[in-house]
């Protein structure tokens, strides 16, 4: 039998801190919440792999070394409020949950949603809510949020979840051209969103976040 513990201690050692994920809040974290139990139950042997987990449909558990960079960028503070975008089983919101004060947690399939929720309150993920609706909506009653991070590749960001970031906060989004993707980082300042690119990665863009035929970014 899998020694979870043990894989998701290897995880941390050998995917996560040779990324340069250096703050202890994110180590905790992963090393806590158990990757196994937030993935299908036939691919809970590959859960510390180094890659995307997919659970159909373009959606995925992300490669845990893109999420910790991700947190990393975000640097998630104690008091803040997080909305986390693309829920899918919950991983993400889980560990989120141990470094924020409360993640909204939007998901419009509601098996996924059914799921997540079984799952986070397993793990004792209090402070955890699940939305279900439109991903592209987010979750704008429960905000504006010091925190965005969507789980999932995107062409085009909606402005409905811009306009969620309250003065201050940040958002990360994997940014996706073709085969090619960045992570990108946004800062909320009064006069809009400054962005930057943090590290190169690729994700499945999530099917409401596609670019029209004819745009381009």
């Amino acid at each position: 039998m899998l020694d979870y513990l043990a894989a998701r201690t290897a995880m941390v050692d050998g995917q996560i801190r040779p990324s340069d994920v250096t703050l202890y809040p994110i180590l905790e974290a992963m090393l806590a919440v158990p990757r196994e139990m937030f993935v299908p139950t036939q691919s809970r042997k590959i859960a510390y792999a180094g890659a995307h987990i997919d659970l159909g449909d373009a959606r995925i558990v992300m490669d845990p070394r893109i999420l910790a960079k991700m947190l990393q960028a975000l640097k998630i503070q104690p008091n803040e409020l997080v909305l986390h975008v693309g829920a899918g089983f919950g991983y993400a919101t889980a560990v989120m949950a141990r470094m924020a004060e409360a993640v909204i947690a939007v998901e419009e399939d509601a098996n996924f949603a059914a799921e997540a929720e079984t799952r986070l309150s397993e793990q004792s993920a209090d402070n955890a809510i699940m939305h279900i609706g439109a991903l592209a909506a987010g979750a704008p009653a429960h905000g504006p949020y010091d925190v965005i991070l969507i789980e999932g590749g995107v062409e085009v960001l909606p402005e409905s979840l811009r306009a969620q970031l309250k003065a201050g906060g940040r958002i990360a989004y994997i940014q996706m051209d073709g085969p090619n993707g960045q992570c990108r980082l946004g800062l909320a300042t009064s006069n809009g969103i400054n962005w930057r690119s943090v590290f190169d990665a690729t994700a499945p863009v999530l099917p409401t976040f596609a670019a029209d035929a004819g745009f381009t970014f």
